[in-house]
């Protein structure tokens, strides 16, 4: 029995649709902004991580060459050695979730490369289950005060 004035069953559920709708795109809003916001400290610990293998390894003077000649160069397999060691002494191989690359760019220069892979905190939810961040670097293998000219 219909009363008078009451609308008709027919729109009868299509708000707790629209609803439904609107929650799911808050939440992939919020998986943007939580999970998109630890991508961009991702990606900044990364090339911090980089850097510094990448510094740890431009340093390695060839001790061998010092003491002979009196002059210091550096040794750019100690710099590789070096840089690796770096990147296994505070954590960041394979087995906790980092691909690395140390290279050598020349007989002057160093190259690293990181790539982290973390798991969403939110995206998840939506089937996105991780993220990942590449960092790089490139260290001189100098060392001492180089002039203008040398």
């Amino acid at each position: 029995m219909r009363l008078p004035g009451r609308p008709d069953d027919g729109d009868r559920g299509s708000i707790t649709l629209m609803l439904l709708a609107l929650f799911v795109a808050l939440i992939a809003l919020a998986g943007i902004v939580i999970d998109g916001g630890a991508k961009l400290n991702q990606a900044e610990n990364a090339n911090a991580i980089a850097q510094e293998a990448a510094r740890a390894g431009a340093g390695m003077v060839n001790q061998a060459n010092a003491l002979a000649s009196g002059r210091f160069t550096v040794d750019p397999d100690q710099a590789v050695a070096a840089a690796w060691q770096y990147l296994a002494k505070n954590g960041y191989d394979r087995a906790n979730g980092y691909i690395d690359s140390v290279s050598r760019v020349g007989n002057e220069s160093i190259q690293v490369s990181v790539t982290v892979t973390s798991r969403t905190r939110v995206l998840s939810i939506i089937g996105i289950d991780t993220m990942t961040s590449t960092g790089a670097a490139t260290a001189s293998l100098v060392t001492g005060v180089t002039g203008p000219g040398r």
